[in-house]
């Protein structure tokens, strides 16, 4: 998909995608806001993301975007390169994008994301997440520590660091990481961003009230409105009927 406040921009890169083997464009939008929606309900591979925008600006959309979902950020600015990594975008591209450029970070792309075995495009669809509901490792106090995934109940974020809480100690474990990297690693099918600085594991909810607040191991996490959506699809496809 491609996400930018200038039509000529847009027309651009949809030339670029339409030349280029293995890319299957699922949409453009000019508008920031209606994209989020259609990205949640699509779930592209592949985000072509512009920075400078009004209402949602590029790197606050980032943020929103489910976790199988990767970026190549397209801007006028070079001062945003750096905040790109915040957010593990695959490439940072200068306008005006030329080709050989936006090509260079689709190989890019190819390499870091897996296709779903739905998927008709290399770069068409959804994918589970990293650790595929087994085990990874984290950097805790210079050792690495290998954490399964049916230990986390969730993953609280701090600036630059996140805290991993398990069922299987008392004390939350510390690394440095981003938020988005974590949502890439963690399965989507078990793990749900439910505010900027939360991911639960759906399957250690005990209880959520009337005010879409989430009662999970000694915390009770607010549903912020960004995620509400994905969180209530989860819901309804979870309550007895």
């Amino acid at each position: 998909m491609i996400v930018d406040d200038e039509p000529l921009a847009v027309r651009l890169l949809e030339t670029f995608v339409s030349k280029t083997p293995d890319l299957e464009l699922m949409g453009s939008f000019t508008d920031s806001v209606e994209a989020v929606s259609a990205i949640r309900e699509q779930l592209p591979n592949l985000l072509f993301l512009d920075i400078q925008m009004p209402d949602i600006n590029g790197m606050e959309l980032a943020h929103m975007l489910p976790p199988q979902t990767r970026v190549i950020f397209t801007t006028a600015f070079k001062e945003y390169a750096f905040d790109s990594y915040e957010v593990n975008a695959i490439d940072f591209l200068l306008k005006p994008v030329r080709y050989n450029k936006f090509l260079a970070a689709v190989e890019k792309a190819k390499e870091r994301i897996t296709p779903s075995p739905t998927s008709s495009s290399p770069l068409g669809g959804g994918k589970e997440g990293a650790v595929g509901g087994s085990s990874f490792f984290i950097r805790v106090d210079g050792e690495l520590r290998q954490l399964q995934a049916d230990d986390i109940v969730y993953v609280a974020g701090m600036k630059d660091y996140v805290t991993f809480h398990l069922q299987s100690q008392p004390r939350p474990l510390i690394t440095h990481m981003t938020m988005k990297a974590v949502e890439d690693m963690l399965p989507s099918s078990r793990f749900l961003r439910v505010h900027r600085s939360y991911i639960v594991a759906l399957d250690k909810i005990r209880s959520v009230d009337r005010n879409d607040c989430i009662y999970i191991g000694n915390e009770i996490i607010h549903v912020t409105e960004a995620f509400l959506p994905a969180f209530h699809q989860f819901l309804d496809g979870k309550i007895a009927k």
